[in-house]
C-alpha cells in the first residue's frame, strides 16, 4: 500500500516493535523505576535543530507543542503503529471518542494516551492540547521540566511501526522564567536515558552548523564513543550556503557513525505559520534531493521515508538482539520483587494479642537458640551469639587476669616496709603473716575491675545478639514494636546486671576475706625459706679447707635466716638515720623525727625475708587466679546470661501482654506500606511482561 508520505507502507505490523511497546505499556503503568532497559530510539538534540519537525514528518500530521524556549518539557514516549485503514468508526459503546474533530479528521489516523485509556483523540490539535495539559499538571506553566514520561500511540495506515522517545532540546542559557539551572537539569534528564545500552540515539543537528559543535552528537560521544548505536539526522540541507553540502558527512569522512546519518527537509518557520500541510512538504523534499546535483545520485538514501525506514529496521534488529537478554532480565527480575514480597509479608490480621504472643514465644526462642548456636544461620567466617560469649571468658578475661602483676604496684622495698610495720614493737623472730595477708588482700582486690569488665563485655554481646533478632524483617515492618521489644529487653538485661555484679563482687570479697593457708596448692613458708636459702647458697661461692680441701660449715654456708652477728657499719633498717648522728649526738638519744627514713640497702636477712614474702605471694596469687578464671564466668553465666534465657519469655508477656496499646504496636512503617505496594505492581507488571516475551520464540 502506498501512503502519502511517499513511501510503501507494509501493512503486517512488527512484532517485535509491537512487543516492545507492550512491554513499555506494561511498565509505564509501575510507579517505580523500570528495572528492564528497554530497546528505545531517544531523540536528542538542540531547541533550534529541528527535533519536533522531523518527529512530525515521520507521523505526517502537525500534533506537537509549539512556541518559544523550552516546547517538550517531559518526555514523550511516541509508538506509531501501523493500522490499515477502516471506512468508518468503532461503533463500540464502550470507546470514548473526542467530541471535537474537525472536518479534515481521518477516522483511520488517531492517538491514544496511555493515561487516558479508551480515549481516542481523531483530532491531532487535541492531541496537542492534551500533551500540554498534561505537561503542565506536572510541571505547572513556567519553564520547568520533568522525567515523567508523556506516552502516546498513534495509529495510521501511513505510519511504520515505531517507537521513539522525544526528550526536551538542549539549551545553553536560561531564558525568561527557566530555572538557573536548567542546562543541567535538561542535560541530565537526557543522559538517564541515552546511557542506558539498548538505547538507540538519533542525534538531530542543523547541516548549516559545524557539525563539531552539534550538542546532541556532543552528549551521544559521550556514551557511545565509537558510535556504534548513534544514528544522525541533518536538517534544515535547504538551507546551507550555495556550493556546501553534507556529502562528506554522509560518506563518514567527518564524525563516523556506525548507522551513518539521514539528510532531510523540514517545514520552515513560515511554512509551519501558514499550515502548509506535510504531504506537500514531503513532496517538497523529495523534490529536492532528487534535483540537487549533489545528492541526487542518492536520493533514495535521503528524506523523512528513508529515515522512517531505516529506523523501523534499525529498532526491530536491535530488539531481535536483546530479547534473549531482555527475557533474562525479566525472569531475574521477576524472582527479586517476589522473593523481596515474600520477606515483607501480607499485613497480620487477626487478633492483636494472639499476634503478639506468637511474636514473643518466636522471639524467645530464637534468643535461646542464639545463645546456645543451634540456629540455623551459622556462620562460616567469624564468632556469633553464644561463641562470642565464650571469647569473652576464657580468652579476654582469662588473660586479662592472668596478667595481673601483684608486684607492678608493691615492690621489694614496700614489703620490707610491710614486714617491719607489721612486726609492732618487737622485731619479727620469723616471716610475719600480717604482712603476707596484708598484701594479698590488697592485690585479690585488684581482680574486681577486670571481673566487672567481664560482666560489661558479656551484656555488650547480649545487646548485640538483641539487636540481630530486632533487625529481621518482621521486627522492619513494625518499628513500634520493635521499639518495645528493644526497652523492654534492655531493661531485663539492666535488671541482671546488678545481682551479677554484686555476685562476682562477693566471690572478690570472699577470697580477700579469708586467706586460706592450708589450701593444698599453697606453698607454706618452710618450703619458701627452703627455696630461698637454696637460692643464696647456690649464688655463693663454696669454702674449703685449704689442708684438706674438704667444704667448710661456716657462717658463710649457714642459711642466711639464721641471726647474724652485728656489724660496725650500721647497716640495716635504721641504717640512713643513725649514720648521719655523731656519737656525741648519739648520746645525746634525741626523740625521733616524724618521718624516719629508712635504708635504701637491705641486709641479707630482709632480702631473704622480702623473697619468702614474695614466693608466698605469688603461690597464693595464683591459687585465687585459677579460682576466679573459674567461677566469675559461673557468675556470669548463673545470674546473667542463663537467666535471661530462662525468664525471658515471662519478662516480655509481663510487660507487653498485657499492654493496653497493642494495636499501635502493629502498626507497619510507611517504609514497609510503601515498599510492598511497590513490589507488589512490580511483580504483577513482570508477571505480565513474562507472559508477553515468553509468546515470541
Amino acid at each position: 500500500m502506498a501512503s502519502p508520505t511517499g513511501f510503501s507502507i507494509n501493512v503486517n505490523d512488527p512484532s517485535l516493535i509491537s512487543l516492545v511497546n507492550k512491554l513499555q505499556d506494561v511498565f509505564s503503568t509501575v510507579g517505580v523505576t523500570n528495572p528492564i532497559d528497554l530497546p528505545q530510539i531517544a531523540v536528542v538534540g538542540s531547541q533550534s535543530s529541528g527535533k519536533s519537525s522531523v518527529l512530525e514528518n515521520i507521523v505526517g500530521r502537525d500534533f506537537l507543542p509549539r512556541g518559544s524556549g523550552i516546547v517538550t518539557r517531559r518526555p514523550l514516549v511516541l509508538q506509531l503503529i501501523n493500522k490499515p485503514a477502516r471506512n468508518s468508526v468503532n461503533g463500540s459503546t464502550d470507546e470514548k471518542v473526542d467530541n471535537t474533530t474537525d472536518e479534515a479528521a481521518n477516522v483511520n489516523e488517531y492517538g491514544e494516551f496511555l493515561h487516558i485509556p479508551g480515549q481516542k483523540f481523531y483530532d491531532f490539535n487535541k492531541i496537542r492540547e492534551e500533551i500540554v495539559r498534561e505537561t503542565e499538571s506536572k510541571v505547572g506553566k513556567n519553564a520547568g521540566i520533568s522525567p515523567i514520561p508523556i506516552n502516546l500511540r498513534i495509529y495510521s495506515p501511513n505510519v511504520l511501526t515505531l517507537t521513539l522517545v522525544d526528550l526536551p532540546g538542549l539549551t545553553k542559557v536560561p531564558v525568561g522564567d527557566q530555572p538557573k539551572d536548567i542546562e543541567r537539569q535538561i542535560r541530565d534528564m537526557v543522559m538517564r536515558y541515552i546511557s542506558k545500552p539498548n538505547a538507540i540515539i538519533l542525534a538531530v543537528t542543523s547541516a548549516n552548523q559545524d557539525l563539531a559543535n552539534s550538542d546532541g552528537l556532543q552528549l551521544a560521544r559521550e556514551v557511545d564513543p565509537e558510535g556504534q548505536r548513534t544514528i544522525g539526522v541533518l536538517t534544515k540541507v535547504d538551507l546551507m550556503d550555495e556550493g556546501t553540502d553534507v556529502v562528506d558527512i554522509l560518506a563518514g569522512r567527518v564524525i563516523p557513525l556506525r548507522l551513518g546519518y539521514v539528510p532531510v527537509v523540514n517545514r520552515g518557520q513560515r511554512d509551519i505559520e501558514n499550515k502548509r500541510p506535510i504531504a506537500s512538504a514531503l513532496e517538497n523534499e523529495k523534490n529536492f534531493f532528487e534535483n540537487h546535483k549533489a545528492y541526487r545520485n542518492k536520493a533514495s538514501y535521503c528524506g523523512t521515508p528513508y529515515l522512517a525506514r531505516k529506523l523501523n529496521l534499525i529498532l526491530m534488529m536491535h530488539i531481535k538482539q536483546t530479547l534473549p537478554d531482555i527475557k533474562a532480565r525479566i525472569s531475574s527480575s521477576l524472582q527479586k520483587y517476589s522473593s523481596e514480597l515474600s520477606q515483607l509479608g501480607d499485613s497480620l490480621l487477626g487478633n492483636s494479642a494472639n499476634i503478639i504472643l506468637n511474636i514473643i514465644t518466636e522471639f524467645s526462642n530464637e534468643y535461646r537458640t542464639v545463645l546456645e548456636g543451634r540456629n540455623q544461620e551459622l556462620s562460616s567466617a567469624e564468632l556469633s551469639g553464644g561463641a562470642r560469649i565464650s571469647f569473652v571468658f576464657h580468652e579476654l578475661y582469662s588473660n586479662g587476669i592472668k596478667a595481673v602483676d601483684p608486684f607492678d604496684a608493691v615492690k621489694d622495698m614496700d614489703i620490707r616496709m610491710f614486714l617491719y610495720n607489721s612486726s609492732g614493737p618487737s622485731p619479727s623472730l620469723f616471716v610475719g603473716t600480717t604482712a603476707f595477708e596484708l598484701i594479698v588482700k590488697q592485690q585479690i582486690r585488684r581482680m574486681e575491675d577486670p571481673s566487672l569488665k567481664c560482666i560489661s563485655l558479656v551484656y555488650d554481646e547480649l545487646v548485640r545478639i538483641l539487636g540481630q533478632l530486632l533487625n529481621k524483617q518482621l521486627f522492619r515492618r513494625y518499628p513500634m514494636l520493635k521499639e518495645k521489644f528493644h526497652a523492654v529487653v534492655i531493661t531485663f538485661f539492666k535488671k541482671c546486671m546488678d545481682p551479677t555484679n554484686k555476685l562476682v563482687r562477693d566471690l572478690v570479697n570472699m577470697e580477700s576475706c579469708y586467706i586460706n593457708t592450708g589450701h593444698p596448692d599453697f606453698l607454706n613458708g618452710h618450703r619458701a625459706m627452703a627455696i630461698v636459702n637454696e637460692r643464696q647458697v647456690a649464688g655463693k661461692p663454696t669454702q674449703v679447707d685449704p689442708k684438706t680441701g674438704k667444704p667448710l660449715a661456716s657462717r658463710a654456708n649457714s642459711p642466711s635466716l639464721e641471726p647474724q652477728p652485728e656489724t660496725t657499719n650500721n647497716a640495716g633498717f635504721f641504717g640512713s638515720f643513725w649514720a648521719s648522728k655523731n656519737k656525741k649526738k648519739a648520746a645525746a638519744m634525741e626523740p625521733p623525727p616524724p618521718t624516719l627514713k629508712v635504708s635504701a640497702t637491705m641486709s641479707d636477712r630482709e632480702s631473704a625475708e622480702v623473697e619468702v614474702i614474695k614466693l608466698l605471694i605469688t603461690s597464693y596469687y595464683n591459687i585465687v587466679k585459677r579460682t576466679m578464671i573459674d567461677m566469675v564466668p559461673k557468675a556470669i553465666m548463673y545470674t546473667l546470661v542463663q537467666f535471661t534465657k530462662d525468664e525471658m519469655q515471662r519478662e516480655l508477656l509481663e510487660n507487653m501482654y498485657r499492654n493496653q496499646e497493642l494495636d499501635d504496636l502493629l502498626k507497619e512503617s510507611d517504609y514497609t506500606i510503601r515498599r510492598r505496594k511497590e513490589c507488589q505492581q512490580m511483580v504483577e507488571s513482570l508477571s505480565r511482561a513474562s507472559e508477553i516475551v515468553s509468546q515470541v520464540q
